[in-house]
């Protein structure tokens, strides 16, 4: 029996295949995040694995955190009382960084919505193919909240520090037309071809030395673990202290409710 219960793992050829399988939405949890870290760590120790593609099964690629799931909601509320007690969200990142410190070239298939944490973790891929249809978000200050999973070191080295700051201050819904334009995406092709354009990329990489791979791709992300880790301690703070506003809990409500929030800067 397969130790993952969120994810599907396969191999073809020297091309692994990571899907996440929490659909529609595929919200995310620590769970989650340490099987895709897991998996990742395994094709590492894999001598025939040279890339791999991260992709998910339903409607989004990965909507982020699920804010009204009542088991967050619990933790939110103990974390609140007890700063000590918000380990579920430290662990969280705690595992985050391990995917950004894994040794082989990623492409992720990015069929769908990527909202919050889900457009951190698309951001962690070397590499994204995507469509019209897929939408890039970090709605963090629509929630009333900061950004996380890395994001602020993450986004400005890939769009440039001004279009991250647009899309941080804006929160707005970036196409998968616009992504591919401003960098946040290689490849843009229909909506049915997302995964197959993916694997063929990991599979053109493929076709490298996997010692050239592993050697070429250490140099290029040199230091960027390390820079996340330094980023998702900051952003925990600020997140921790904005979890305990008036505003984030409007923010959060009028995201559910589908409306405009109205902000009261408290």
């Amino acid at each position: 029996m397969s130790k993952y219960t969120d994810i599907g793992v396969e191999k073809h050829g020297h091309v692994g295949l990571i899907e996440i399988r929490k659909p529609p939405l595929n919200f995310f949890d620590v769970s989650l995040i340490n099987q895709i870290a897991d998996a990742l760590e395994e094709f590492d120790n894999d001598i025939e694995i040279r890339a791999s593609v991260l992709a998910a099964q339903g409607k989004a690629f990965c909507a982020g955190a699920d804010f009204s799931d009542p088991k967050r909601q619990e933790q939110e509320e103990s974390a609140q009382k007890d700063p000590a007690a918000n380990l579920p969200i430290n662990h969280l990142y705690v595992q985050a960084v391990r995917i950004f410190r894994n040794k082989k070239p990623v492409v992720a298939a990015v069929h769908g919505a990527a909202i919050g944490g889900g457009l951190g973790l698309a951001v962690s891929a070397d590499f994204r193919v995507t469509c019209p249809e897929a939408r890039f978000a970090a709605n963090f200050t629509k929630l009333g909240f900061h950004p996380g999973f890395g994001l602020t070191a993450t986004l400005p080295e890939l769009v440039g520090k001004n279009n991250a700051e647009l899309i941080f201050y804006t929160s707005r819904r970036v196409t998968g037309e616009e992504a591919t334009r401003m960098g946040l995406a290689n490849v843009c092709v229909p909506q049915d071809q997302v995964r197959a354009e993916a694997m063929k990329l990991a599979a053109e990489i493929a076709e490298c030395s996997p010692l050239g791979l592993i050697s070429t791709r250490a140099t290029m992300r040199a230091g960027l673990a390390d820079r996340v880790l330094a980023a998702t301690n900051h952003e925990l703070v600020e997140q921790t202290k904005l979890r305990a506003t008036e505003d984030f809990k409007e923010g959060v409500k009028a995201t559910a409710e589908r409306r405009v929030a109205n902000f009261k800067g408290r």
